[in-house]
């Protein structure tokens, strides 16, 4: 009699995207990640020309904003798709994330032209196959914006950092177009603390199947 077929070796996902709201730590995870990986990283737009007129609340910024966006995201993520050498890549943002802010920011009119956009630009956009769902409490997020110190950022509102912490809970809670892990990052430090680091890169040589949590050790529920 034929012994129990034999288990597949465990493939590392080739395209990991990091996602989650502002200062939760999803660039320097990322950054992390493409290095042990020896990965390409495709980096989130940091210089988006109309963002500072939408932190000040000028007229049309919030749309001049998030149609750059659309349009640089696109770009950058059809650009690094895994090529023939299928050389891993690491992103850290998510296409689909545009929407977020989107719907936050854009009024009803606005919001009918992007959706054209934007399903225009979505067919074209390589699937990740591992998404890691960076989250943190408002509170915690509004006090590493404060530590950061980017200009930029000192006119964003507690409200608005809540929002988007708010938004993007929703949206992963329905999400399931890739594995996904969802990281809890309130209480633990991949910035300061080598060992929370240490952790997650373990978990992340282990088999990430449909919707899974990242618990360290020494945490409870």
């Amino acid at each position: 009699m034929a012994g129990p077929a034999a288990q597949p070796a465990f493939k590392s996902p080739r395209y990991i995207v990091i996602e989650g709201p502002i200062r939760v730590g999803k660039s320097t995870l990322a950054k992390v990640l493409a290095e042990q990986m020896h990965a390409r990283r495709a980096f989130d737009c940091e210089d988006n020309p109309f963002l500072s007129d939408f932190y000040d609340e000028k007229p049309g910024a919030a749309f001049r904003a998030q149609m750059y966006f659309l349009y640089d995201r696109h770009r950058r993520l059809t650009e690094m798709r895994p090529g023939e050498d299928n050389a891993p890549v690491v992103s850290d943002f998510l296409f689909e994330k545009d929407k977020i802010f989107a719907y936050i920011n854009l009024d009803n009119e606005e919001l009918k032209l992007y959706e054209k956009y934007f399903d225009l630009f979505s067919p074209s956009v390589p699937v990740p196959d591992l998404v890691i769902y960076l989250q943190a409490k408002p509170e915690v997020l509004r006090k590493r914006v404060s530590k950061k110190g980017v200009p930029s950022e000192r006119q964003i509102s507690p409200e608005y950092v809540e929002a988007v912490a708010s938004a993007y809970e929703h949206f992963f809670f329905r999400y399931s177009a890739s594995d996904l892990l969802v990281v809890d990052t309130t209480d633990i430090d991949f910035v300061e603390r080598n060992h929370d680091l240490q952790e997650l890169l373990r978990r992340l040589r282990q088999p990430v199947k449909g919707t899974q949590y990242f618990l360290p050790l020494g945490q409870s529920d």
